[in-house]
């Protein structure tokens, strides 16, 4: 079969999970024999510094077609998947698979030329803080062109399954992400860096965004008495007016580094020599920097929604969702009590959970 895949920034890349997702899922694919297009977005505004755009034609036997976008946050995601769209209803592909509820409201142009359409929902990406007005309706929008329109809908998640269902009458098709087996290293770059050493730190490893919850985590870090750094790594994404309120957070407390975007070696490193890993989000769809931590076997404190509870059911401590005192009471016990949960049960419960074969199996069952 041949298949498009957007909705996404850009692969290769780690911006975000998106990214990840459609970039595990082509490859596999076409390994299986499928052809896949992706569609990626050609922007001056690219958190991984590493990516040549215009050089990327050909990935592991990926079709990359670039489309010029807009910077402009508001913008970006419907020129892109306009343009995508209109390319692609040209191509002759067997599915069309949109990646999120904003590029989402172009499948009606594939469904008016009755060519398949498959959505996946990464998460209910207007609740998140970051939108505007029109950019919040713009993306409700696309929910329900994707509820009402597509051939089928994915969700990473049971509670946004539950809520097509309670909100639009739609079954829906459950396929969580996945996440491969890391290999550990030892702190090399991140302590010629960072001064860093093994379970020397406390690490939030994701997008630098309101609604991932950073600026509680400072907040409660900065009361406790601990020798402990805490390492707030990840590249904005359209936030930087909070971008700039976190750092300006972080510089008050000697102890906080802020790396920026990070990725190959520099990632590994940190995430499997960190002593706790942290995510105190308000909202996730799937939280597959959570994934990739309790790959590591990293020790998890994370809020108690639904979406990372699920994720962790007991392998994790939660807190409450954006009660920084709580935060504040959960990471001064972790730090304080050693007794905890082996690694190596954290490592295997999650890479038995969370497998990427079966991503790609129930998603070309799917097509």
């Amino acid at each position: 079969m041949k298949i498009a895949m957007i909705g996404h920034k850009r692969i290769p890349s780690k911006e975000g999970g998106v990214e990840v997702v459609v970039e595990e899922l082509s490859t596999r694919l076409v390994k299986l024999g499928y052809d896949v297009d992706v569609y990626n977005r050609k922007s001056k505004h690219v958190s991984d510094k590493s990516i040549k755009q215009e050089s990327i034609k050909q990935y592991k036997g990926i079709k990359i077609l670039n489309i010029p976008t807009p910077n402009n946050k508001t913008l970006n995601a419907i020129v892109y998947s306009f343009f995508a769209t209109v390319i692609a209803i040209f191509k002759k592909y067997d599915v069309i698979h949109y990646h999120a509820e904003g590029p989402a409201v172009m499948l009606i142009i594939p469904h008016l030329f009755r060519i398949r359409t498959v959505v996946t929902i990464h998460g209910l990406d207007w609740k998140r803080s970051k939108w505007g007005g029109f950019a919040t309706k713009y993306l409700k929008f696309g929910e329900k062109i994707a509820a009402k329109y597509a051939d089928e809908v994915i969700v990473l998640s049971k509670n946004v399954q539950d809520y097509f269902r309670e909100t639009y009458g739609r079954e829906t098709i459950f396929i969580p992400n996945g996440v491969n087996k890391p290999t550990i290293i030892e702190p090399k770059i991140i302590k010629d860096k960072y001064d860093l050493e093994k379970d020397d730190y406390i690490l939030f490893l994701a997008r630098i965004v309101p609604e991932k919850g950073v600026h509680y985590l400072l907040e409660a870090f900065k009361s406790i008495d601990t020798d402990k750094k805490l390492v707030i790594a990840g590249g904005s994404s359209h936030s930087e007016e909070y971008f700039e309120k976190i750092k300006e957070l972080a510089g008050k407390d000697d102890r906080v580094i802020m790396t920026g975007f990070v990725q190959g070696n520099e990632l590994e490193e940190l995430f499997g020599n960190c002593y706790l890993y942290c995510l105190p989000s308000d909202i996730e769809g799937m939280p597959l920097s959570l994934l990739e931590a309790m790959s590591y076997g990293c020790r998890c404190l994370v809020s108690d929604i639904e979406e990372n509870k699920e994720v962790c059911e007991n392998y994790a401590e939660t807190f409450k969702k954006g009660n920084i005192q709580d935060l504040r009471d959960k990471l001064e016990k972790r730090i304080k009590i050693e007794k905890r949960i082996g690694k190596e049960e954290i490592s295997d419960y999650i890479l038995n959970k969370y497998n990427w074969d079966e991503v790609v199996d129930k998603t070309s069952k799917c097509y």
